[in-house]
């Protein structure tokens, strides 16, 4: 069975999270695999963004009904489409090529989809501007933006623990599965990075088609701090457990962020996180799960990939990117062991490529956009219009 096959259900179907088959689902060689259907809908605009509101079931079952909106700099409701398993809150964006519908169409050919994952305390935007500029100049793509479990606004979506970089690649195999798309391009920052590693590992071999999979300023194994001015995300996170889970505005937590000596540029990305509450005297709450979030930095720590990248199933192609400036976080030891495995992986039919990314530190996105945008061109010029 292919790399995230579709489910041979139909889309409408309610489907139970908790019942999904992970063999038959990714694993199972005694069918042909199910011919991936893409969703399509006319539009006019450059790109549009599918946004899926998920609401809980009254009677308590796993079930979310999806709403799809066209958006130009504004949401705008749309009647709902269908109704899936809770999973994950997700924004797909869209070139302006790309159809969306409800129907399934067997004789339309599959969009080439792109997943792109944050780090820890990150969300889904963190992503919006980049997605949005490769939709623009490859406008036969969408990329799927997905909010992380316990990040954003997947943390209402309530999971099971344990909070992990293995559970956590999971639910993002479940939701392309439920969606029905094959992501051809897998992109992911820092944490982000090992759960598109854990994707591949979890996923059958060998892959139906090619599959690029970028680690975007993390390595496979240990995870080591960053230097002066970049984030440490583990004293980060016990710093924001001792705040109040309520504050009257985010100066008073960027002050108090950057008296404990974390940088403005760190300070200002965490107060993004925060938004206001629905009570009358206009405060603020964080949008994450805390503490699912501190299980999940303790998994990223003791996760160890190095398997999946000395052992790359055929047809995948793994780049790491490593930003010029995030002279911490690499050893040499991990550079001479990702060489010996691009010689390796070619002489097995796989792929292992390193990239430097100049003028960067660990926030590659936004340190030097233009830089990694021409990096990660690479991976969608096959079908630029």
């Amino acid at each position: 069975m292919p790399l995230f096959t579709n489910s041979p259900t139909c889309f409408t179907a309610t489907t139970a999270v908790n019942s999904l088959d992970l063999n038959s689902t990714f694993s199972s060689n005694s069918r042909k695999a199910a011919t991936p259907r893409n969703l399509r809908f006319p539009q006019n605009e450059e790109f549009n963004v599918s946004r899926l509101a998920l609401s809980h079931s009254s009677r308590g079952v796993k079930v979310r009904t999806i709403s799809m909106a066209l958006v130009r700099d504004t949401v705008e409701q749309k009647a709902d489409v269908a109704s899936s398993s809770s999973i994950l809150a997700y924004d797909l964006v869209q070139g302006a090529l790309v159809r969306w519908s409800s129907v399934m169409d067997r004789s339309l050919p599959d969009t080439p989809t792109a997943v792109f994952l944050h780090g820890i305390l990150g969300c889904r935007k963190n992503w919006g501007t980049f997605a949005k500029r490769l939709a623009r100049e490859f406008p036969m793509w969408q990329f799927l933006l997905v909010d992380l479990r316990c990040h954003g606004d997947s943390t209402s979506i309530k999971k099971r623990g344990p909070h992990t970089v293995a559970s956590a690649a999971l639910d993002v195999l479940k939701l392309v599965r439920e969606l029905r798309i094959t992501p051809r391009v897998l992109v992911g920052h820092s944490f982000g990075g090992k759960v598109v590693l854990s994707m591949v590992d979890q996923a059958a071999k060998p892959l139906a088609r090619p599959v690029r999979a970028w680690i975007l300023d993390a390595t496979p194994g240990k995870v080591r701090a960053g230097g002066n001015g970049e984030d440490h995300p583990e004293e980060l996170i016990s710093l924001l457990n001792t705040l109040p889970k309520e504050v009257s505005s985010k100066k008073d937590v960027l002050k108090a962020l950057i008296q404990q000596g974390f940088s403005n540029d760190v300070a200002q990305w965490v107060v993004t996180n925060l938004r206001p509450t629905s009570s009358p005297n206009s405060r603020l709450s964080w949008v994450f799960d805390l503490k699912g979030i501190s299980e999940m930095y303790q998994s990223y720590e003791e996760t160890n990939l190095w398997k999946v990248v000395e052992d790359v199933p055929r047809g995948v192609h793994i780049n790491f990117l490593k930003a010029e400036r995030s002279l911490h976080r690499w050893a040499l030891e991990d550079l001479q062991r990702i060489h010996v495995a691009e010689e390796l992986a070619s002489e097995e039919g796989g792929g292992v490529q390193m990239h430097v990314l100049e003028d960067a530190g660990h926030w590659v996105h936004t340190d030097n956009p233009d830089g990694l945008f021409r990096i990660l061109s690479s991976s969608f010029q096959g079908m630029k219009a």
